[in-house]
């Protein structure tokens, strides 16, 4: 162990947060109140510099994906970063910040986990290995669950990030060996017993069994489903023939892959995130792309006139063309497609169709739940409970929603999965947590350029722009009857991190103070 003066005292005051760098090692300084600390430099779910992050209290923020850890112990408090912050001891001395460093550079904190007891008769099954059944896994282990767990995935491949399919997997900067959450190696250490190529055809509670399409079974103790979403197609003809595409797994992202040519023509359907980020994606490998959706404009109805017109003009300017206020009426092809129909008469020539019109709760295969019958998602309580012994995260979960006051809600975020995923692992260990305990949040990278948003505005009454959204940085208030609900922002990213906190902690501003003084937000949180 080494100790190197890093930084004069007077360098970092109460609340700062300072890079620095000892030896070949980037540190992360803090100080709270009379307390200095020093902990990994980058966050571990994407290298972002967390000196650009923001701290309030103990708690550090990550600037771009909001991934919270512990500033004192490193431990991961939110995702979407899976792993806690290296740490190392710091003191002060003769007006110096003094930190230890071990002979060998330390990884990521990930986090210490228990391994099942060959004699323990519990058992958790989880059927889905996206965000919230992945995570629900390792929270067991990681919070000292010693029963048997098993996970269960449909697809063929471990949980993977699916975030990055529309981005860096498409556009060619991530390869397929980048998207596991974490490698086999992990999952047998934590005597998870991972099930691929598994798919359900039936539910039966009163049993607790599951029943899958290979004609075995599979009893449980305890059940959580996390079956995600199916994506929408196109209801009109010629929707099935090769070369239409949608975008939700690993496989449907490698066999887009293989179909891309370096001159091929693509049409895309719908402008909201998935469309765009394909077509941002499309772009940088330089092949012709054509949007058409039935809106008048990109995220008019979620973000807005304004910032919907900034994307448009954004994407215009990279050469992306667009058809708005249209729908598809026929795909046509022999063997392959080769033209689209617009109901406006136009006909366009196209060498792929990629469909991005939303998503619906995978369900459909369930018997013996009650679904929905908007949406055909389960209802549960606060707890992630549908009934005793069966809980439900993700996609096909609608739960009581802390920013709307108790109203249920449905939220298709990456994030809000994984935090639902734990959840749901404490609920089932008898450790209460609630769903009022965290706040959702979002992101989307288009040509480098982020967006982000946090809370849900399902639907709001008073929109509020503090900022230029042409010049792309800008805070947006959604609220309704005067309670902000969400707000959208693009390079202001430690005021959105306070944000975040003020809606966690119950206590941000209402759209009228808002409006008629802007505050300092980062103040209000330390």
């Amino acid at each position: 162990m080494t100790e190197i003066a890093v930084a004069h005292t007077n360098d970092l005051a109460d609340g700062q947060l300072k890079e620095v760098t000892a030896g070949d090692t980037k540190l992360l300084l803090a100080r709270v109140g009379t307390d200095v600390f020093a902990v990994g430099a980058v966050c571990p779910h994407l290298q972002a510099p967390l000196a650009k992050g923001l701290l309030c209290g103990k708690r550090l923020y990550c600037p771009w994906h909001h991934s919270s850890f512990d500033i004192g112990t490193g431990h991961l408090i939110e995702p979407p970063s899976l792993d806690g912050l290296s740490t190392y001891p710091a003191r002060e001395a003769d007006g110096q910040i003094w930190v230890q460093l071990p002979d060998n550079e330390k990884a990521p904190a990930e986090p210490a986990m228990a391994s099942a007891k060959v004699n323990s008769r519990q058992s958790v099954l989880i059927l889905g290995g996206g965000a919230a059944g992945f995570f629900a896994a390792q929270t067991l282990r990681e919070r000292g669950f010693s029963g048997r767990i098993s996970l269960v995935l449909r697809e063929d491949h471990l949980p993977y990030d699916r975030t990055k399919l529309s981005k860096a997997y498409l556009n060619g900067k991530a390869t397929a060996d980048k998207l596991p959450l974490r490698n086999e190696d992990f999952f047998k250490d934590a005597d998870i017993d991972v099930l691929l190529g598994k798919e359900a055809t039936q539910v039966a509670t009163d049993t607790r069994t599951i029943s899958f399409k290979d004609g075995t079974t599979l009893p449980y103790d305890q059940l959580l489903l996390a079956t995600g979403s199916t994506p929408n197609t196109l209801p009109v003809p010629g929707a099935d023939l090769p070369g239409v595409h949608t975008l939700r797994s690993q496989d449907d992202a490698a066999q887009l892959l293989d179909q891309l040519k370096p001159d091929a023509r693509v049409v895309i359907v719908g402008a909201s995130f998935i469309g765009l980020e394909v077509a941002a994606s499309l772009r940088q490998r330089n092949l012709p792309v054509t949007i058409t959706s039935p809106e008048k404009l990109p995220f008019e109805k979620l973000l807005g006139a304004e910032i919907g017109q900034m994307f448009q003009r954004m994407h215009e300017k990279n050469g992306v063309n667009f058809r708005l206020g249209t729908q598809i009426v026929t795909i046509q092809g022999q063997e392959y497609v080769d033209t689209i129909l617009l109901d406006n008469g136009e006909t366009m020539s196209t060498d792929l169709v990629i469909v991005g019109i939303g998503v619906k709760p995978n369900t459909g295969f369930l018997q013996g739940l009650q679904l929905n019958e908007k949406d055909h998602s389960i209802s549960v309580d606060e707890h992630l409970r549908a009934a005793e012994g069966l809980y439900v995260a993700g996609d096909i979960a609608r739960f009581p929603g802390a920013q709307n006051d108790g109203t249920p809600i449905r939220i298709e975020h990456w994030r809000t999965a994984l935090q639902q995923g734990r959840t749901a692992a404490l609920n089932m260990m008898g450790l209460p947590e609630s769903t009022a305990d965290y706040v959702p949040f979002f992101w989307t990278n288009q040509y480098d350029k982020r967006l982000s948003y946090v809370g849900h505005a399902e639907d709001w009454d008073d929109l509020f722009i503090d900022g230029s959204v042409a010049d792309q940085t800008f805070l947006a208030f959604y609220s309704k009857a005067g309670k902000v609900l969400a707000v959208a922002s693009m390079n202001r990213d430690q005021e959105s991190i306070a944000i975040e906190e003020l809606m966690r902690i119950k206590t941000m501003p209402d759209a009228a103070s808002i409006r008629n003084k802007l505050p300092d937000f980062k103040a209000l949180v330390y």
